[in-house]
């Protein structure tokens, strides 16, 4: 929603503290606003200051502009003849927050009476007074079948525990998960989320002890409060969102994409529910042919091209139990294809694979045909497949390796295989990616590389990238990283050397040969080196060449330093997690995705698109559009 002037508000506990704020800023806005408050005096005059700040916008009124209602939130009567005036005053209602809030007086166990205007007081009016002007502010706007903003008043308190005031905190905390429960209403234009400040210089926060506010960071600036209620109200994906304000962290909301996952339980029918709503509309043609094509290792080398060819598989119906049939749409290109070409990605008692074999590791398509026994996945359901055989118009995939994705874009496919390495790797083998590291990634304009600058520095680590190019340079730096080094055009050794003498505390290292034995010696103490792949060393005619380094145990000792491979088929059991972290990220306008814009259309330009991967000229992920009549279809999520 646009915040514009001729829009109405009502804010209770308008007249005093956050409420007061948001008040005057509503009205800077040139937002009529109702003030709702037990106290008359300071709300008229709060009601007097916003009519001021509306002159600015709007003259020969036949309404004031802002008005004042004294009022007991806690009596539902007085709340209805509220918004009855409201909309009557003002035509309608646009925004409702809900601000008005005490705390106890007396501690909960000191407390000898039977709480009715002790703790009692301060739940009815921070939690059930909530309650009842969210249910209000809802069957306003409803009646006037407009869409609608409610923020409802949290505090970070009810986050996490307060432990001197429990009946406080229990009651935000109840506001919290009462706002997260709403977010339903956003399919009839309401919208209603929670603001969850820390503490903020007003009257209420300047009864807590003063020791206690310099532990937290200081008192929150009330502009950024300000700041986040106006996020909430004009960005339109926000329903059910809880923002969460402090000094140490900024504004983030809560929880966490890997916090909400951990009891966001993915049941069968809870997939089904999920995918079902994908705003991916399903073309209405669909149809399933007698035959595709696909490509297939029919020869083991290195030389992707020679290694492959396209074969015509017959389609064959039905499909077999526990499977579904993928129509791929966009195929991944990875470095490590020609790994899997050469067969060295396959072990065992035979020592090789059963030629031929599908190629391809990644894809996003949508789901075409279901076998017996699958009931959590419906056709024509968006999905990404991370199983060999994407290389091919269609595949057929056990169902419970299927990833339920929004939309089946090419974005999506760059989460894949080079969005989860990144993420995975940094949190698994990179301890947890603390903040206040200094990062280096080498080959970082490539598919993963991307992926893991932008991820470092989320975390709050200084970046250091390695690439070769202007244009991969010109990408590195939009993306946000501090140091790009362009090997073409600088010595990578001398300028680690001179600009981060003390060493480098984490690497994420992809291209192998020379440049791991730069980043080995670069290492700081402590520092962890976690080693991805080695592209420089795939292609050369009889594959790896395994390196040998004397003395490597002595160096690590010596500087207590740790060297982590990292391959990402052993985590499988994190993909979903994390997936569904990086398109979080990617819709929140946190995470950029680059692709290469280089057109691969068809299962035949397989090959054309690993050797242009290999070529080192590629910037960002490269990716093959298997059907292109759906490139159309299908846009950025």
């Amino acid at each position: 929603m646009e915040l514009k002037p001729g829009l109405s508000a009502l804010v209770t506990g308008g007249a005093s503290g956050i409420g007061k704020a948001l008040c005057l800023a509503l009205g800077a806005k040139g937002v009529f606003v109702t003030v709702v408050d037990f106290s008359e005096e300071r709300g008229k005059e709060v009601a007097s200051l916003v009519q001021k700040e509306n002159a600015k916008f709007h003259s020969n009124l036949k309404f004031p502009s802002a008005i004042f209602i004294k009022c007991d939130v806690t009596n539902t009567g007085d709340m209805t003849a509220a918004f009855d005036e409201h909309v009557a005053t003002f035509g309608g209602l646009d925004i409702c927050i809900n601000s008005a809030g005490i705390g106890t007086s007396i501690p909960y166990y000191k407390d000898q009476t039977d709480g009715t205007h002790t703790w009692r007081r301060t739940v009815n009016v921070n939690l059930i007074a909530i309650i009842d002007c969210t249910r209000l502010a809802i069957k306003t706007m409803q009646a006037m079948q407009k869409p609608g903003v409610i923020i409802n008043m949290g505090s970070a308190s009810g986050l996490y525990p307060m432990i001197n005031d429990p009946i406080y905190s229990g009651s935000k905390g109840g506001v919290v998960l009462f706002t997260r429960s709403l977010v339903p209403y956003k399919r009839q234009g309401i919208r209603i989320n929670v603001l969850c400040p820390e503490f903020v210089e007003t009257e209420m926060g300047s009864l807590i002890s003063s020791k206690f506010i310099n532990l937290m960071g200081g008192f929150v600036p009330m502009e950024m409060v300000v700041k986040g209620a106006f996020e909430l109200i004009t960005d339109e994906s926000k329903a059910g969102s809880c923002l969460w304000i402090t000094n140490r962290r900024g504004m983030e909301y809560w929880p966490s994409p890997t916090e909400q996952n951990k009891y966001m339980l993915r049941s069968s029918s809870s997939r089904k529910r999920t995918t079902a709503k994908s705003p991916f509309q399903t073309p209405l043609n669909l149809q399933l042919p007698q035959s595709y094509e696909k490509l297939v290792v029919h020869t083991l080398t290195h030389n992707f091209r020679n290694a492959t060819r396209i074969v015509r598989a017959p389609l064959r119906l039905p499909i077999g139990p526990h499977h579904v049939l993928v129509k791929i749409i966009y195929a991944g290109v990875n470095a490590s294809d020609v790994n899997f070409s050469s067969g060295r990605y396959f072990t065992g008692a035979d020592k090789g694979p059963q030629l031929p074999f599908d190629a391809g590791f990644e894809a996003v398509g949508i789901i075409a045909a279901v076998g017996e026994s699958v009931t959590n996945l419906e056709i024509g359901t968006p999905a990404a497949i991370m199983t060999f055989g994407s290389y091919a118009e269609f595949t057929m995939v056990p169902s419970k390796h299927i990833l339920p994705v929004e939309r089946p874009d090419p974005e999506v496919v760059a989460m894949l295989t080079s969005g989860l390495t990144a993420s995975i790797a940094l949190e698994k083998a990179g301890g947890q990616l603390e903040s206040g590291k200094v990062v280096l990634v080498t080959a970082a304009a490539g598919g993963t590389g991307q992926f893991a600058v932008q991820l470092a520095k989320l975390a709050g680590n200084k970046v250091v990238a390695t690439c070769g190019g202007a244009d991969k340079a010109k990408l590195l730096k939009e993306l946000g990283v501090d140091r790009v080094i362009d090997y073409k055009a600088e010595d990578i050794k001398t300028v680690l050397k001179k600009e981060f003498p003390k060493g480098l505390d984490i690497i994420y290292e992809s291209v192998g040969g020379h440049m791991f034995d730069l980043c080995l010696n670069a290492l700081a103490v402590y520092g962890r080196l976690i080693v991805i792949g080695m592209i420089s060393q795939y292609q050369g005619e009889h594959g790896w060449k395994p390196s040998n380094y004397p003395g490597i145990c002595e160096k690590l000792l010596a500087k207590s330093q740790t060297v982590a491979g990292f391959f990402l088929v052993q985590y499988s059991q994190f993909w979903q997690e994390h997936l569904d972290k990086l398109v979080h990220l990617f819709s929140e306008g946190k995470l950029k995705v680059s692709l290469d814009p280089k057109q691969f259309l068809g299962v035949h330009s397989v090959p054309d698109a690993v050797e242009y991967l290999h070529s080192g000229k590629s910037v960002g992920k490269v990716v093959v559009c298997i059907d292109p009549s759906y490139r159309q279809q299908t846009s950025r999520l």
